[in-house]
């Protein structure tokens, strides 16, 4: 049975100025309800990080200042929202949901969390609407319960994944691949074990052609017993923070494609939404949705 993890602590009130569509959390499982691509059976309400789990990650600076919402206001800054209790406590439920999408994917083959995907994060320190790193997180816990060995992250975030990239600079056992544009945020950005720099208005046929090339390789050669994927929509030609000129049609068949190489192999895969800024929340939510369509034809 395909499992999504969702709770409504996902939707967090920001103010208008940030463009951070908020509401597409509820909408895309409206969506998928109401067309009967799911029922209600497939949802599951996420538990939360514990202190301990945080700090398999996190450093205790950093976690000790969130939960004592003591963060300098520079660093709040620089994540993008107002601190309160509230976001951090919505953090905490959709990492740990991330983790229960990976153990659900070692059973059933894929499993989706309708938000997550909070590749910004560092050890340290939060940015770009990211508190904690859910897919680190999950990633070292599975490592450290032995629930995985070898881990590949597809992050095809219109934005690098800088804080997966420092994150799991020392760690063999992950191996990090960020397909994203060259002239986007984050300006500075980190090495990941392998980067692709994607000119701004790549478009359908040069993306899909360069994640056809790169992508059976690093299967092939990291072996990966767990697939984490970052699915995000701000790819879409029609984005306000991207500057790649995909369509929804070669979005799905990029999901597709993914999706298609972690069945093969038969590796787990746990997906998360990541971005997507599109004018429209309807384009965005469209987009979202294939991904879930595809999971439930292709695996079910």
């Amino acid at each position: 049975m395909l499992k999504i993890a969702y709770s409504p602590i996902y939707v967090y009130q920001v103010p208008e100025r940030h463009r951070f569509p908020m509401q597409k959390y509820p909408l895309i499982v409206q969506q998928l309800l109401q067309e009967k691509t799911i029922s209600t059976d497939n949802l599951f309400a996420p538990n939360k990080l514990s202190e301990e789990e945080i700090l398999t990650t996190h450093t205790e600076e950093y976690w000790h200042k969130l939960k004592t919402q003591t963060l300098p206001r520079k660093e709040a800054r620089a994540i993008g929202f107002e601190m309160t209790p509230q976001l951090v406590e919505r953090g905490r439920y959709i990492a740990h949901a991330t983790y229960e999408c990976a153990l659900y994917a070692k059973q059933y083959g894929i499993s989706l969390n309708v938000a997550g995907g909070t590749h910004h994060s560092f050890a340290d320190h939060g940015e770009g609407f990211c508190v904690f790193n859910d897919v680190c997180i999950a990633s070292n816990l599975l490592l450290a319960r032995g629930e995985a060995t070898r881990i590949l992250i597809v992050d095809l975030d219109v934005h690098q994944g800088n804080g997966n990239a420092s994150i799991m600079a020392n760690e063999p056992r992950v191996f990090v691949f960020s397909m994203h544009g060259e002239k986007n945020y984050p300006f500075r950005k980190q090495a990941s074990d392998l980067d692709i720099d994607l000119a701004t208005d790549t478009g359908d046929e040069a993306y899909l052609e360069q994640l056809q090339q790169t992508l059976p390789k690093l299967i092939e050669q990291h072996q990966p017993d767990m697939i984490f994927y970052q699915s995000a929509v701000d790819v879409l030609a029609t984005d306000k923070l991207g500057k790649l000129a995909l369509t929804k049609e070669g979005c799905r068949a990029r999901d597709e494609f993914v999706l298609q190489q972690a069945k093969m192999h038969a590796i787990p895969i746990a997906v998360v939404m990541g971005g997507g800024y599109s004018e429209s929340v309807e384009d965005v939510v469209e987009a979202h949705c294939n991904t879930f369509r595809l999971a439930q034809q292709m695996f079910f």
